[in-house]
């Protein structure tokens, strides 16, 4: 199974991988400004090339599409956040 497979099959696995790039990307120097616009755009990515693997990536990806552009920065900013706690 790939690395993606892997990640993406497992919400907890999802939280601990994003944790880990999180605490990367801070101790790179980015600012969390930078980090939740990198998480934005990786939420878009997800939403148009990945098919959720669970039920749990399901619910955020249609919380994802009805959201708009505002409360996926939201979004993003709180799985960084959720992520961070999970690291």
């Amino acid at each position: 199974m790939s690395t993606e497979k892997t990640v993406l099959s497992s919400f907890d696995t999802w939280k601990k991988f994003l944790g880990d790039r999180v605490q990367q990307a801070e101790k790179m120097g980015m600012s969390e400004d930078t980090i939740n616009k990198l998480a934005y755009e990786i939420g878009d990515f997800l939403d148009e090339k990945v098919d959720p693997a669970n039920h749990s990536n399901r619910a955020l990806k249609e919380i994802w599409d009805v959201g708009d552009a505002e409360e996926r920065r939201t979004i993003a900013r709180l799985m960084v956040k959720l992520a961070k706690q999970n690291a």
